[in-house]
């Protein structure tokens, strides 16, 4: 089973024609491995509960102060289930369940695997209650085959979502597995989000060293690599896109674990916290570290205060 990807001929008219290419390289990459996938993706994924779906109220603190004016920001609270992009790209919004219209929120956004629309997405990485609870606003967009196009058009829905609820500009964090893993880092490497992500956690995604390499660092960003050491289309991927975060983030070479197996780069540059967190499933699993995961982009935040 195979699925064609469109080869924009422009992707970042400041880069190289090698670094145009790139994109291309990695959507194809993504795509084969994908269409290996989908029969399994159908039955075999682990789902969370309906439960995990559900937005939950968030406990607002003094220290979450007003941002936006009273009737400024239109957007529903709870749940807006058909949004859509100027490509018509379809996402859905979810608040906590007393969103305050007028508090800043951190905004994480979801991009999904290859195959998944929102609904299955939400379903498949159980981000929202326990995010919701923290005080974010999470967003789940659809999958779409990845080009140049589709990595311009998924990097604005931060600001669109920005423009109709109370967002922090400098909490925007990004997440996806496979195709939305390496969207995630599309996105951010070639600087397609209008509002740059203060943290990203890129799952499964499929950039190789030698991709990479081909493109010019970012900014500092802070980065959790999250990758299974047993994956069986994009092997040793996560360590190698981990090492080039870090290198860029001006980390030191020799990672140090933690308690839960988590490699951390030391001496990064403020705004460049680095980390490579290795699991033991198959490719089309997500990694179990929703909790940490939080607490990443909290301490991410914090750190570039």
């Amino acid at each position: 089973m195979t699925r064609s990807v469109t080869h924009a001929p422009d992707v970042v008219p400041s880069r190289s024609r090698r670094a145009r290419k790139l994109i291309a390289t990695a959507a194809v990459l993504t795509a084969v491995a994908a269409a290996l996938v989908v029969p399994l993706w159908r039955g075999s994924p682990r789902l969370y509960g309906a439960e995990e779906t559900e937005v939950a109220p968030h406990a607002y603190a003094a220290s979450e102060p007003t941002a936006c004016a009273a009737a400024s920001r239109p957007g529903a609270r709870d749940d807006s289930r058909s949004e859509a992009t100027p490509r018509g790209t379809r996402y859905m919004v979810k608040t906590p369940a007393n969103y305050d219209p007028t508090r800043a929120h951190p905004l994480l956004v979801v991009y999904a695997p290859h195959g998944a629309n929102r609904f299955l997405s939400e379903r498949y990485v159980g981000l929202t209650r326990i995010a919701t609870t923290a005080g974010f606003i999470v967003v789940y967009a659809d999958s779409r085959p990845l080009d140049r196009a589709t990595i311009e058009d998924l990097g604005g829905i931060a600001e669109r979502v920005a423009a109709r609820w109370c967002v922090d500009r400098s909490r925007i964090y990004f997440t996806g597995h496979s195709d939305g893993g390496t969207a995630a880092t599309a996105i951010t490497v070639l600087g397609k989000s209008p509002i740059a992500p203060a943290a990203i956690a890129p799952s499964a995604a499929g950039f190789r060293r030698e991709d990479l390499t081909a493109l010019a660092c970012p900014p500092p960003v802070s980065v959790m690599v999250l990758h299974s050491r047993a994956d069986e289309h994009f092997p040793s991927f996560g360590r190698e896109a981990a090492e080039w975060w870090a290198a860029c983030n001006g980390c030191g070479a020799k990672p140090v674990p933690r308690p839960d197996g988590c490699l951390v780069f030391p001496d990064c540059r403020p705004q460049g916290a680095t980390l490579y967190c290795e699991g033991d499933g198959r490719h089309i699993d997500w990694p179990d570290r929703n909790q940490p995961m939080l607490e990443f982009f909290r301490s991410a935040s914090l750190s570039s205060k």
